[in-house]
């Protein structure tokens, strides 16, 4: 390898000389093509190795019925491995090219050298990623912080990986560097707490991917609920709706719990789940006539006369006695009251129908049976939004009484009489 590259890129300065040309002139003409020719020849290895491993890996994927190299292929571990093969090869190279020019030999040297390592820093990361997808596909290892225990190990590596880096930069022994970083480790930490926590802090939201620029999010702590509008070391600004601006330091993120809306904005629609309280002493079972009242609703009329008739059988067939009410299958004013609310919902334009909608009954309380609404809207922008859900319920709670249902209403002078 080492001969080939001597021959390549050797060649050139004794042409010049045999030209006639001086030996500065001749230095710096090589010097000027053999950079062009280097940057030709890394490039078609790159071009030439990216094909054949993505290529072969993805051949692989095909004809093994493991998941573990689809999840390579996903991951582009061997986009990020084609680059190793030109970057030793410009590694190798740089000492035949400078050979004349030691500074930026060194200089050059140390800096491919370091890229080097954080590729493979990276193809680690990759690879690690991929393993923790794919044991995040059997059962036995769903439920496990496989997510924690990656991100100590690469934590690990990287410290390793930028101790190394540093050594070489500053031809530092790795030895003597861990036991100066160890001395003064206490004194930094002790004078730039704030800053090392912002820093890693900042480090752990961007590889996540955890807040951008311009994601609403909520932090009750701090009451921020508004847009990010800047990410730096020390301090995350959120613009709140009210237009007032809340700092949040940086590492709270990480070490606080927070919300970002991202997630629904970026989906098919913006949930809306709100519930009314009807009082539970005018829920009731429906007698015919009441049914054939409820049957010009347009809405339930079909629903009505399917429903009673299923009803109606089951009690014939039952021989049910239905002198009283209770025996037997019934129809009731709050179910019904449900069902014209899906079917209300389900004709409403505003929603999005592709995602889960549904009127829901929850756990009675001390004040009355909650009814809750349970659906997502097309626009997610928040006037919007709220004009959408304010404009159902409008219609939700006007259409109470034609159910013979009734609000719980706390007690106020309008209602309470004297004797």
């Amino acid at each position: 390898m080492d001969k080939l590259i001597h021959i390549i890129f050797s060649f050139l300065y004794p042409v010049f000389r045999d030209w006639g040309m001086s030996r500065s002139v001749s230095t710096y003409l090589s010097l000027f093509f053999n950079t062009i020719l280097l940057c030709v020849l890394a490039y078609w290895l790159y071009v030439v190795f990216r094909f054949v491993l993505v290529t072969i890996l993805a051949i692989v994927a095909q004809r093994t019925k493991t998941k573990f190299d689809d999840l390579l292929v996903s991951n582009k571990t061997a986009k990020y491995i084609a680059y190793l093969v030109p970057l030793f090869f410009v590694f190798r190279s740089v000492p035949v090219i400078l050979d004349k020019f030691e500074y930026w030999e060194n200089v050059f040297g140390k800096t491919v050298a370091t890229y080097i390592v954080l590729l493979i820093l990276w193809i680690i990361r990759t690879i690690f990623n991929s393993v923790r997808d794919y044991l995040k596909l059997i059962p036995r290892y769903s439920d496990k912080p496989i997510d924690s225990f990656i991100q100590v190990i690469m934590i690990v590596l990287w410290m390793l990986g930028i101790t190394f880096i540093i050594s070489k930069l500053f031809d530092i022994d790795q030895k003597e560097l861990l036991t100066i970083l160890g001395a003064v480790s206490a004194v930094i930490i002790l004078i730039f707490r704030d800053t090392i926590l912002g820093f890693v802090a900042s480090v752990q939201v961007a590889i996540n991917d955890m807040v951008r620029i311009g994601d609403w999010i909520t932090m009750d702590r701090y009451g921020a609920d508004g847009d990010v509008i800047e990410i730096n070391l020390a301090t995350v600004k959120v613009r709140n709706f009210d237009n007032t601006t809340t700092t949040i330091p940086t590492y709270s993120l990480s070490s606080d719990s927070f919300q970002n809306w991202r997630g629904m904005l970026n989906s098919d629609g913006r949930r809306i789940k709100r519930h009314i309280i009807i009082k539970a002493n005018s829920i009731r079972f429906l007698e015919d006539e009441e049914l054939n009242n409820l049957k010009k609703i347009n809405l339930i009329s079909a629903y009505i006369d399917s429903r009673k008739l299923e009803i109606d059988n089951y009690n014939r067939g039952n021989k049910i006695d239905k002198s009283l009410a209770i025996n037997g299958r019934n129809l009731t004013n709050l179910g019904l009251f449900r069902k014209y609310i899906i079917q209300y919902l389900q004709q409403y334009p505003g929603l999005n129908k592709d995602m889960l909608m549904l009127c829901r009954q929850l756990q009675p309380t001390p004040y009355g049976v909650p009814l809750e609404v349970y659906a997502f809207s097309k626009d997610k922008r928040f006037e919007n939004y709220e004009y959408i859900m304010a404009d159902i319920f409008d219609h939700i709670i006007a259409s109470v009484p034609y159910f013979d249902l009734e609000f719980f209403v706390m007690p106020s002078e309008n209602v309470i009489k004297p004797y």
